[in-house]
């Protein structure tokens, strides 16, 4: 993306995705920074065997103003983190879901988009625009199987489209809508993680700011026509 080493911070670095994309942003040249709930060291290999670098912060939802102190530096923040409490609807559970994967990536979403400004503001000094990505999924306009998350993450969307009309211009936003991939969560997605993961750099050096990874062709279609209808709606009925 630039031409000088970038800074990486991955959320949910542990799981196979956070992973995946840590490995391809390595073969890139990037410093990495390995956001996680658990206090396990993580220990990821290069293609050549070797130890990947990186820096890992353990940290939990709730925690994002003293996460974000940490991360002063970063270039790209990758917003990866989530659950899904399959077969539960509980208000435990809801308010849980809600919070993982919906309020807690909005609250990292808008302080470092504060924070750019405020270190633009400060410093006045010329520098390539950080970037957010943003891991709503295919739950935001696909069925699931999991109403909680797919509650989350419609409402993570929903957040993400809104907040775009005014944050765009202080950083890069991305939203990586992905379908069905194999992890812990999900033994049985139809994707390799790696694929998924060279998938989205891959579409992000192409410039886009809507990366879709899926085998399912319909979203392809829909989901460029559902962010350019609430890119209309919320123009047209909010005020900045």
């Amino acid at each position: 993306m630039h031409q000088r080493e970038i800074t990486v911070a991955v959320t949910g670095a542990s799981g196979a995705l956070g992973r995946a994309l840590l490995q391809r942003w390595h073969r890139r040249g990037a410093r990495l920074i390995a956001l996680t709930h658990s206090q396990a060291p993580l220990e990821l290999q290069a293609d050549d065997g070797s130890s990947i670098p990186l820096r890992q912060l353990c940290w939990q939802v709730g925690q994002e103003q003293a996460l974000l102190s940490q991360l002063q530096e970063v270039d790209v923040l990758v917003l990866n983190h989530g659950i899904n409490l399959q077969q539960q609807r509980s208000v435990e559970a809801t308010a849980q879901s809600l919070e993982v994967n919906a309020l807690s990536s909005w609250r990292l979403l808008e302080g470092f988009a504060a924070q750019v400004a405020a270190r633009s503001a400060a410093t006045g000094a010329a520098r390539p625009r950080p970037e957010i990505w943003v891991n709503t999924s295919e739950a935001e306009i696909e069925p699931a199987f999991s109403p909680l998350y797919e509650i989350s993450k419609r409402l993570l969307g929903q957040l993400l489209s809104l907040r775009s009309l005014d944050l765009s211009g202080q950083v890069r936003l991305r939203r990586l809508v992905l379908g069905p991939f194999r992890s812990a969560l999900n033994p049985v997605g139809l994707m390799p993680v790696g694929f998924v993961a060279d998938q989205v750099l891959l579409q992000a050096s192409w410039g886009c700011n809507l990366i879709v990874v899926t085998p399912n062709p319909l979203i392809y279609v829909v989901m460029p026509l559902t962010t350019l209808g609430r890119w209309a709606y919320n123009s047209l009925l909010t005020r900045p």
